[in-house]
């Protein structure tokens, strides 16, 4: 049996799974790969992946949603290119959400912008950010 190691999952409080399912799904490629209801409080647990590493983003349901990730906390999505984040950012105004930028910070931060979830929670998508580069060169 594997065993987790390391960095598994972030844990955000949702008051709609659907909709916060449905954003992560268009905005970050996320899907759902488990979900239950919570025995003890009854609500919704659901457990979302991009499935490109072992990890996910526990979306679980709370009425009312209190903190989370605002000012600049948000989880970081890495985009193929300028072009998208660019796409996803005007997808995101024409739906009447929040978003921050696009901005050009140059390395080793990358071209992103902040959009805000159904809950307020801060979603950056970025390209040309060097996280992945940084952590192979830590390793050597």
């Amino acid at each position: 049996m594997a065993i987790d190691r390391g960095l598994t999952h972030v844990a955000l409080p949702v008051t709609d799974v659907d909709s916060s399912i449905e954003f992560y799904r268009r905005y970050a490629a996320m899907q759902v790969v488990h979900s239950r209801v919570d025995e003890r409080t009854g609500e919704r647990v659901v457990w979302i992946s991009d499935r490109t590493r072992p990890f996910v983003v526990v979306l679980i349901e709370q009425h009312p949603v209190q903190g989370g990730l605002t000012g600049f906390s948000h989880l970081g999505i890495g985009c193929e290119s300028r072009a998208e984040v660019d796409r996803q950012c005007a997808a995101a105004r024409e739906e009447g959400r929040s978003v921050l930028g696009p901005v050009d910070s140059g390395p080793p931060v990358g071209y992103w912008a902040m959009i805000r979830d159904p809950d307020g929670h801060n979603l950056e998508l970025s390209y040309g950010q060097e996280v992945g580069l940084t952590v192979e060169r830590a390793r050597g």
